[in-house]
């Protein structure tokens, strides 16, 4: 049997002591999770994480490091997550922009609200991420190699 892990990108967005999270509906129930999703064909990590950050927040953003690579298999579903998160900043609101249709709402939460919601976040690496940005080096975006044709 083959397997194949799903490749996907994950985004921290830092604003006055919040962070910007997304409510989202899995397996039926409200979760919350930072901006991500899978790694689409064509695209460099780097486009996706602004891709899917934009989709899932309505927030345009720029990538300013990376924070690191995690690996996690859902007991959910047996998949194997490989998340490369980055790290960004918000640059404009598209207020008007809809919001991916797995998404309830985009929402700024500080790091206590995280920590009380902490049942209901998606998977351990969106609580793992953001400690990891709390307490760990950030790398500069160099560090991913661009995609060459």
């Amino acid at each position: 049997m083959t397997h194949y892990p799903h490749i996907t990108v994950a985004t921290i967005v830092e604003r006055d002591g919040k962070f910007l999270m997304v409510k989202e509906r899995s397996a039926g129930l409200f979760v919350y999770n930072q901006p991500a999703g899978h790694l689409e064909l064509g695209e460099t990590l780097i486009q996706a994480a602004i891709r899917e950050t934009l989709e899932e927040t309505a927030w345009k953003i720029e990538l300013t490091g990376f924070l690191g690579i995690y690996h996690f298999t859902s007991q959910a579903n047996g998949i194997t997550y490989v998340r490369h998160c980055f790290i960004g900043n918000a640059l404009e609101h598209l207020v008007n922009s809809p919001l991916d249709p797995d998404i309830d709402e985009a929402l700024w939460m500080d790091f206590d609200t995280l920590l009380e919601h902490k049942s209901m976040l998606r998977s351990p690496l969106v609580l793992e991420a953001v400690l990891d940005y709390l307490s760990k080096p950030h790398y500069p975006l160099s560090l991913i190699s661009p995609c060459y044709e």
